[in-house]
């Protein structure tokens, strides 16, 4: 099914995509940017991002890594940094 039509990007290559990412750096923080530039192309009117982005939630190994999630769980204590 084509997802972007800009781009003439389908859901098997948003899938392929996620799964070159996650088999070369399983702690990867997968994002509709870098599926793009992992097939070469870049987003143009954004109309298909919902979409998008709905079939990336659809592949099991999109997810966030289990050693990065509820990493920013501690609102009170966040730092503020210069700049």
């Amino acid at each position: 099914m084509i997802i972007c039509s800009c781009q003439s990007i389908n859901d098997k290559s948003i899938h392929a995509a996620i799964e070159w990412m996650r088999a070369a750096d399983d702690k990867v923080i997968i994002t509709p940017g870098k599926i793009y530039r992992a097939l070469g192309k870049t987003p143009q009117c954004g109309g298909c991002m919902k979409l998008f982005i709905a079939t990336m939630r659809t592949n099991t190994k999109f997810g966030v890594p289990v050693e990065l999630q509820g990493l920013r769980s501690d609102k009170k204590r966040r730092t503020r940094h210069e700049g």
